[in-house]
């Protein structure tokens, strides 16, 4: 089928607040730097709920989304050298082409080649590639792994080990790539160290993951629905609180729990007000706290300078700080090795038909990761 428009289904959002409605949609062949993937396995994750609700100041409709998948390679377009038809890949919603100022510096993931296009819900010419009842629709993080195909520009591609399932390596296009890299690249947790993990969905837990991998001596996980405790302890929590069990305020009881705050500290749930208290339950001279949910269009983060002052270090990630085309690889590679778990994460695993009780079983929390096979 290379150079000819692919027809298959796909779980199109027509509009904000709506189920998504599967459709058939046509898919264009790739241009010049641009792949076509058949998605084989794909993961529902809370920044696809975020932008399905409206909230997204970026979300645009009508729109295929999901950014956690797995497929191989069905063609390429003119230009493309790194990858061919056949190859085993991971979409990546942060791309990373290696010649931008952000790709050449080490500090950062960051890279900003086809971010305007990517935001806009645009290929890196400015159009789509797919279309439904003769309608235009708009592609997503870059990825769009909704659909039994999909395109993504070239340096949006990680080349994987074949023999991974891709039903579970899925996972590591985000959620888990997120939390493991913001304890070991963003905090670079030492051995010894004293965590604290406000949050324990998918994310949260492959925080806990990544502080245990770095050697933490004691990591706290904190969150207000107790039935996520034991799968806390399962990934390397030493111990969990509830904020509802206590009068004072979580940071204060954290700094009583590790005599004068812990080490390091992660926000995984997108709240505000739950970054302050992650920050303030640091340690005074040396506390790291790093902010790796998503919060909504227009809030702001609060907290007294002198917390600051006296030492303690905000600090912010994206994907993990991972540079994406380089490091996705050997993530599976890592979980191929048994050096990280990655299986643990999917609770549910759904036929494609049945995407919107993916959606339904993260909100009401019974979910860590589902995936929905196509």
């Amino acid at each position: 089928m290379a150079n000819q428009v692919i027809k298959c289904k796909a779980a199109v959002a027509w509009e904000a607040g709506k189920p998504l409605s599967i459709e058939e949609v046509e898919v264009a062949p790739p241009k010049a730097h641009e792949v076509r993937i058949k998605i084989i396995a794909t993961a529902v994750c809370h920044t696809d709920a975020y932008t399905l609700s409206g909230a997204d100041p970026e979300g645009s409709f009508p729109v295929i989304l999901g950014h956690e998948g797995a497929g191989i390679v069905e063609s390429v377009g003119k230009g493309v050298t790194t990858l061919k038809a056949g190859d085993t890949v991971i979409p990546l919603y942060i791309p990373q082409c290696g010649e931008c100022k952000f790709c050449l510096n080490p500090k950062t993931n960051l890279c900003q080649k086809i971010r305007v296009t990517q935001g806009k819900g645009l290929m890196p010419d400015g159009t789509s590639r797919f279309t439904c009842k003769g309608k235009t629709i708009l592609h997503y993080m870059g990825t769009s792994t909704f659909s039994e195909y999909t395109v993504v520009a070239d340096i949006s591609v990680a080349k994987i080990d074949p023999l991974a399932p891709l039903d579970k390596v899925c996972l590591l296009g985000c959620g888990i790539s997120t939390g493991y890299g913001a304890a070991v690249n963003t905090a670079k947790v030492e051995p010894g160290s004293t965590c604290a993990v406000f949050g324990l969905g998918g994310v949260g837990l492959a925080v806990i993951m990544g502080c245990k991998v770095a050697g933490a001596s004691r990591i706290i996980g904190v969150d207000i629905n107790k039935d996520k405790f034991a799968r806390a302890k399962e990934f390397g929590a030493s111990e969990c609180i509830n904020p509802q069990d206590f009068s004072k305020p979580t940071q204060e009881v954290l700094v009583e729990m590790t005599d004068g705050g812990v080490d390091y500290s992660f926000e995984c749930i997108g709240n505000v007000k739950v970054m302050r208290a992650a920050l303030e339950a640091c340690h005074k001279g040396w506390g790291v706290s790093v902010v790796v949910g998503v919060a909504a269009s227009g809030e702001e983060i609060a907290t007294r300078p002198f917390q600051l002052v006296t030492g303690r270090t905000w600090k912010g990630t994206a994907f993990g700080g991972w540079k994406s085309v380089e490091s996705v690889p050997k993530l599976v590679s890592e979980y191929m090795s048994k050096k990280i778990k990655v299986d643990e994460f999917v609770t549910h695993n759904l036929p494609f038909d049945q995407i919107n009780e993916a959606f339904e079983l993260m909100h009401a929390g019974k979910s860590i990761r589902t995936v929905v096979k196509l």
